[in-house]
């Protein structure tokens, strides 16, 4: 039988509330404790990304010398009652780690004035001798095995101990700590003495500003991503025929099952706008008609089993053909995208991206008499706004909003690198009720993105796979529904 690896033996495991059975007998529990066979796995290799999460910690380490720093997986939530929420480890751990499991925490002692040793803590298998393991309601035979601390240590490369001897451990420790806020309320709790959130914020900045250039290992797992994410839209679009008689639920469970079988979930929750509904940015509810002669907008992405994920975004005609005024609106936001993609290239600044496509935007409004000129005017205003709405881009990885913590100076005034992701995702939105426009724009909303690499000479549309023109788009479609 396989060691609890250091669990407490003698430790009570509490009953479920109004289960069947009232107790356990001596003997159930005694045979419970026996007959189960070495299921220890001995040859494992370590993680593809093992290379890569141990040079982030050398650099991590080498910007807080002589520090402890502890970055937490985080915890199981509550959904409702005595149920949770699928888990999803924090990015900061994950990007350090590869490790995905609730409840673990990377812990960088210092060595010294320089250097740290790195532990990753978790959970070990599930004792057998106290019963844990069956009548704990996170016990192995109710929610799957564990790795062991032993095989953890092979997979991700650094020494692994039992994290619930973590927050002892870190209430005796001294000198300076920074902890990664916001995953791990009690060992939050165990170190409220030890820590400030100002040098905790500056941990986090530095965590999400190393994100910013992708190592050739994201980049691979990016492109996977936004490889499954196109072949949900494939999904989408053969089966828009059965979302026509139901509704945008049909359409949501259609990519989400494309995402489930190639990756870990989701990246976020599906936008499959159809008809007005493409005018709300963030329209996740997804409960509408579909009606042909209408737009769908479908903004959805992969998440890799590593938790890299995709953006994509397409307006699509649901009968197949745009008609002339959907065609207008759509073509002036493809304008303002390859306007978008064009500034995308190393040295050149963040905001030149966003900034061409806007241009672009401003320009049709103003031919349309939407907005009064001149174009100059209608940007230093901020103008347009009214019907873009948003910005046109940011940048992708562990999050879909990636980075998110960077730095303005770093990020939304910084200089465009060779490794960095992003997005370009122009819109134009024309609300139902905007009496400031023509009554037949109404309801329309367009918006096109694409996950952009910023490589050595320029950039590479990773989601290229899908078509963008116009035309392409009808031919693509027609194609799919045979």
């Amino acid at each position: 039988m396989e060691n609890p690896e250091g669990t407490d033996a003698e430790a009570p495991v509490k009953q479920r509330k109004n289960g069947l059975y009232p107790g356990v007998s001596d003997e159930l529990a005694e045979s419970m404790k026996s007959g189960w066979a070495d299921t220890e796995m001995r040859d494992l290799t370590p993680i593809e990304q093992a290379p890569h999460t141990a040079r982030r910690r050398a650099a991590l380490s080498a910007r807080f010398p002589g520090e402890r720093l502890v970055i937490p997986a985080g915890n199981l939530k509550t959904r409702s009652n005595d149920t949770e929420y699928r888990f999803r480890a924090s990015t900061e751990y994950t990007y350090l780690t590869g490790d995905q499991t609730e409840d673990g925490v990377l812990v960088l002692e210092p060595t010294g004035a320089q250097g740290h040793r790195a532990t990753v803590y978790l959970l070990p298998r599930s004792n057998r001798e106290n019963g844990e393991f069956w009548l704990d309601g996170q016990g192995e035979l109710w929610v799957g095995r564990r790795h062991s601390l032993t095989e953890a240590e092979r997979l991700l490369g650094l020494p692994a101990k039992d994290v619930r001897q973590l927050a002892d451990a870190l209430r005796e420790a001294t000198g300076p700590v920074r902890v990664v806020r916001g995953h791990d309320a009690g060992l939050q709790a165990a170190l409220t003495d030890k820590v400030t959130a100002e040098r905790d914020e500056e941990l986090r900045v530095y965590l999400s500003e190393a994100r910013l250039v992708k190592d050739e290992f994201e980049i691979g797992e990016l492109q996977k991503a936004v490889d499954s994410t196109v072949r949900g839209f494939e999904d989408v679009v053969k089966v828009l025929d059965k979302a026509e008689a139901t509704s945008e639920r049909y359409i949501e469970g259609t990519f989400f099952l494309r995402a489930r079988v190639e990756g870990n979930d989701v990246g976020y929750g599906s936008i499959c706008a159809a008809g007005p509904h493409a005018t709300t940015l963030h329209w996740v509810r997804n409960d509408g008609p579909v009606r042909s002669g209408e737009l769908l907008l479908l903004d959805a992405g992969v998440e890799t089993h590593t938790l890299y994920t995709a953006d994509v975004t397409r307006t699509l005609p649901v009968n197949g053909r745009y008609t002339p005024l959907q065609r207008k609106i759509y073509d002036a936001v493809y304008e303002a995208q390859e306007a978008g993609i064009a500034a995308v290239r190393p040295g050149a600044k963040y905001r030149d991206f966003h900034d061409a496509a806007q241009r672009v935007l401003a320009t049709r409004l103003v031919e349309w008499g939407l907005v009064e000129g001149p174009v100059e005017r209608v940007l230093e205003l901020g103008l347009q706004r009214r019907w873009t709405l948003h910005g046109t881009g940011h940048m992708l990885g562990l999050d879909v909003h990636d980075c998110a913590v960077a730095r303005t100076e770093t990020y939304v005034d910084g200089v465009l690198e060779p490794g960095m992701c992003l997005t370009v995702e122009p819109g134009l939105y024309f609300q139902a009720d905007d009496l400031t426009v023509p009554e037949e724009y109404r309801g329309i909303g367009v918006r096109i993105e694409d996950d952009i690499l910023v490589t050595e000479d320029g950039n590479r549309n990773l989601s290229a796979g899908l078509p963008r023109r116009a035309d392409e788009v009808e031919e693509w479609m027609a194609g799919l529904k045979g």
